[in-house]
């Protein structure tokens, strides 16, 4: 007999509601810059937190420089050196990664992958773009201003961050504060978007269960968001508050140089509260998107389905829903009672549970496939040992009795980098690499792409993995010089020269992939509309790249769920979501 496809079905329900009317823009200024198509207002977001981004990786090098050759360069001081430490963390946690995996692929991939003509409010997506530009102007303001951008860290921690004292106490705090509270009000416009889009605008067929997981990924993550960043942006306001007008809902009485503060009553931890309140989910705010488009990365490139689509998307919504129950994981040195470490850390390991499913799904799904060994899969494969590595990290740190003696030193450094830097990035690139044909019809140099993937990963392990020990020797974080300390052995120090060397040479070699980028939308090899032989509707489209619209003058129907590779008895390995059951092409043998 032959078998049929999983899910598939020859009946899609009618229409339920009319096709939504497009803008369609005359000028190149309504078509490129106060665009509401959300494939290029997914460009905008990536280009700028691809730009801002790479202010990021600056710093680093300022910051690791320092610590191999401390005192060597005039313009690095002490000060400068603590701005550059929260610059960087700020600028890649929020700016960079939260903004290019909503922003650029959530508007990119949203409307193409559920068969939507674009987001359903096209024009509040247009101003979200440019109220997270003006947050970006804004950050970058603060390095121009009396005092420099803020030092206090990129957790922003009262009473430090506004005390006379600390690097950019006054016009640096106020415009960093400013900028969140920004960022929050653009994500907040794009993010109502992209749940509504989800939940309304899917084409017929296109059930919750028939999504690919990116979609899922980016939804959860969403709505994660949308939960968290309040958090995040009255701890704002109230933190400026404190600043200018003299409050006091973080800053407690403080005697300093024998003068009495004006401030009076304020409790920093309830800062703390708020801010990882909001930080954790933050994390799988940039890691759900991540953990989608690996898995369907994973899929399409070892032309086999993906195990366990339900226990997946279960997996996603559990994770985003514990992530809310963890976060004093990270203030166990705060003094918080010992029964509430207890609680925390209980949870901590329960939320590893569905990752790990995830990552046991991953291993699965490549196990008996055809895996090609695309540029796309090998940064997929890439991640997932990176994850892997950062996730066994974090049951150490997890633990209280661990965590304390760990908690300032370069282990969490090296813990948070390769679960929350490295491995989203190397999902960054995967995505990029796969989806580069679809946007600008041309393939990526393949050549130049393994050599990038190589360089990327392996210089990866080098900066990260030696951190490891360093915490393990007691090598403080944050600290801008550590020669001279008797219980630091002088091995760190080598170290630290070797891991500014990795640095340096990883870092610069993205220029490799900004030159394939480039030197492809020009010279690339055309692609076709589906190079990967993929089943998802954005590779289904008539035209490549896609035109405003998306789909021509008919919207696709789905009949099946977006995994049907190499299904036992079809002629091609793969199948369309909109091709109906009956037009599927059975090959001569029977099984």
């Amino acid at each position: 007999m032959d078998y049929v496809a999983h899910d598939a079905s020859a009946y899609a329900p009618p229409a339920e509601v009319e096709e939504m009317e497009l803008y369609h823009p005359k000028t190149f200024v309504g078509k490129y810059i106060w665009s509401q198509d959300a494939k290029i207002i997914a460009v905008q977001y990536a280009v700028t937190a691809i730009g801002i981004g790479l202010v990021a990786l600056v710093l680093s090098w300022l910051m690791r420089l320092q610590l191999a050759f401390p005192n060597s360069f005039s313009f690095i001081d002490p000060s400068n050196y603590l701005q550059f430490v929260t610059q960087h963390g700020m600028i890649m946690v929020i700016y960079l990664l939260t903004a290019l995996f909503l922003g650029g692929f959530g508007n990119y991939l949203i409307p193409l992958m559920v068969g939507a003509r674009d987001m359903v409010f096209p024009y509040v997506n247009m101003v979200s773009y440019w109220v997270y530009l003006s947050a970006v102007l804004l950050l970058i303001a603060s390095f121009f201003v009396p005092g420099g951008p803020t030092g206090a860290g990129w957790t922003l921690y009262p009473p430090q961050a506004i005390l006379q004292g600390t690097p950019g106490a006054t016009w640096g705090i106020i415009l960093m504060l400013v900028s969140l509270a920004l960022f929050i009000v653009g994500f907040t416009m794009g993010g109502l978007n992209y749940v509504v889009t989800v939940l309304q605008a899917r084409t017929r067929g296109m059930t919750l269960m028939r999504m690919p997981l990116t979609i899922w990924g980016i939804f959860t993550a969403t709505i994660l968001a949308l939960l968290a960043f309040p958090a995040l942006l009255v701890s704002a306001i109230m933190m400026l508050l404190d600043a200018t007008l003299g409050t006091s809902f973080f800053m407690p009485a403080i005697v300093s140089m024998g003068q009495q503060g004006g401030h009076a009553g304020g409790s920093p931890v309830l800062f703390q509260h708020l801010f990882w309140f909001f930080g954790h989910p933050e994390v799988y705010i940039v890691a759900l998107p991540a953990f989608g488009i690996v898995s369907d990365l994973i899929s399409v490139h070892a032309r086999k389905n993906i195990f366990g689509y339900r226990m997946m998307v279960w997996a996603i919504v559990a994770i985003g829903g514990l992530s809310f129950v963890v976060w004093a994981h990270h203030m166990y040195v705060s003094g918080m009672n010992p029964y509430f470490g207890f609680f925390f850390a209980t949870t901590t390991l329960i939320i590893a549970v569905p990752t790990a499913i995830k990552v046991y799904n991953w291993i699965l799904t490549l196990w008996h496939g055809n895996i090609r060994l695309t540029v796309p899969m090998m940064f997929a494969i890439g991640f997932i040992f990176t994850f892997i590595n950062g996730g066994l990290t974090g049951l150490f740190l997890g633990n209280v009795t661990v965590d304390v003696p760990l908690s300032d030193t370069m282990f969490v450094v090296a813990h948070f980098h390769m679960v929350m830097a490295i491995a989203p990035i190397l999902v960054v690139f995967g995505a990029i690499y796969h989806w580069y044909p679809k946007i600008t019809g041309r393939m990526l140099n393949d050549s130049l792409g393994k050599i990038h993937f190589w360089v990327t990963f392996v210089g990866s392990y080098a900066i990260y993995y030696p951190m490891h020990y360093l915490g393990f020797a007691g090598v403080p974080r944050r600290y801008y010089a550590i020669e001279g300390t008797n219980f630091i052995p002088e091995s760190a120090q080598s170290l630290n020269v070797a891991i500014t060397v990795a640095a340096l040479i990883v870092g610069a070699f993205q220029v490799v992939f900004l030159y394939n980028l480039l030197w492809s939308y020009f010279r690339g090899k055309p692609s076709g509309g589906n190079p990967w032989n993929a089943t998802t509707l954005e590779w289904q489209t008539p035209d490549t790249p896609p035109k405003h619209g998306n789909f021509g003058a008919t919207l696709p129907v789905v009949y099946r769920w977006a995994y049907d590779y190499s299904v036992p008895g079809a002629e091609q390995d793969f199948i369309p979501q909109n091709v109906p059951p009956g037009e599927v092409t059975r090959s001569s043998a029977r099984t």
